[in-house]
């Protein structure tokens, strides 16, 4: 149980990554917080979350008394508007009265070559995933100073670090992630703050089905692993980055990627 007693909010948790990053937190004893646009994609993600628990079962099954119920709530949450996500921190204050951890992992990605890309496309991707941690981490590190620290975890992507062709917004705003994250790092460490990113490769998430088998394949065969990543394989280091293990990191942009090549 490396999260209990701490309180969690995930930012795009009804599905991929952030949901599984909520089911394990859960899973460590964390009350999290699902937070997204979409009220009956939240429920459903929370239920899931429950069922698997619940199946699963916790604590010591020798001592009924011991296991621990489940504390999951959902939160609207449209990282891309100030007032959201002004109201969304409050609602988590007011429910749990502390923040630990922020997985800012909420995004968007429209490929475009850069002669097709319009303006429309540029301002709903940076005010999803740059500006949308900037406001996140802003009430966040608030909510974490009131009580000693925390840690803030922000989802860039290995094209935010190296770049594709076609991505250049996409890529552009996730390179964004990994200046706010070094930035804050420092700025927040002395409230002990910890302040790090996670930059996934190819994962297996509904977006990434949407891009065909053929494109699928080719990318597959980038991968010095040989495979497609999951959404576990990125939550299981974003538990470690929450966790008491990682008190010591900060600043740091972590791949999860399977050694793949761009």
């Amino acid at each position: 149980m490396l999260l209990q007693h701490k309180v969690a909010l995930i930012t795009g948790a009804a599905r991929g990554i952030g949901f599984a990053t909520a089911r394990l937190y859960a899973r460590q004893g964390a009350h999290v917080f699902l937070s997204g646009r979409d009220p009956e994609a939240l429920a459903q993600a929370r239920q899931a979350i429950l069922d698997t628990l619940h199946a699963e079962g916790t604590g010591d099954e020798s001592r009924p008394e011991s296991r621990l119920e489940p504390r999951i709530d959902t939160v609207l949450l449209d990282v891309s508007r100030p007032d959201s996500v002004r109201d969304a921190f409050q609602q988590v204050f007011k429910q749990a009265r502390r923040l630990d951890v922020l997985v800012a992992n909420a995004g968007v990605m429209q490929d475009a070559l850069i002669g097709m890309v319009t303006p429309d496309q540029v301002e709903r991707t940076f005010q999803t995933n740059a500006f949308g941690v900037l406001y996140c981490a802003q009430y966040a590190s608030r909510l974490m100073a009131r009580n000693g620290g925390g840690s803030i975890i922000n989802i860039t992507s290995i094209m935010g670090v190296r770049g594709n062709a076609g991505q250049s917004a996409y890529a552009g705003s996730k390179a964004a992630v990994i200046g706010i994250t070094t930035s804050l790092a420092k700025e927040l460490g002395p409230q002990q703050i910890r302040v790090n990113a996670i930059a996934p490769g190819l994962i297996d998430t509904e977006l990434t089905q949407s891009v065909g088998a053929d494109k699928l394949a080719a990318k597959q065969a980038a991968i010095v692993m040989g495979r497609i990543g999951s959404a576990d394989d990125v939550a299981q280091v974003a538990l470690f980055l929450a966790s008491p293990m990682a008190a010591y990191v900060t600043g740091q942009v972590i791949g999860v990627d399977g050694g793949m090549l761009v």
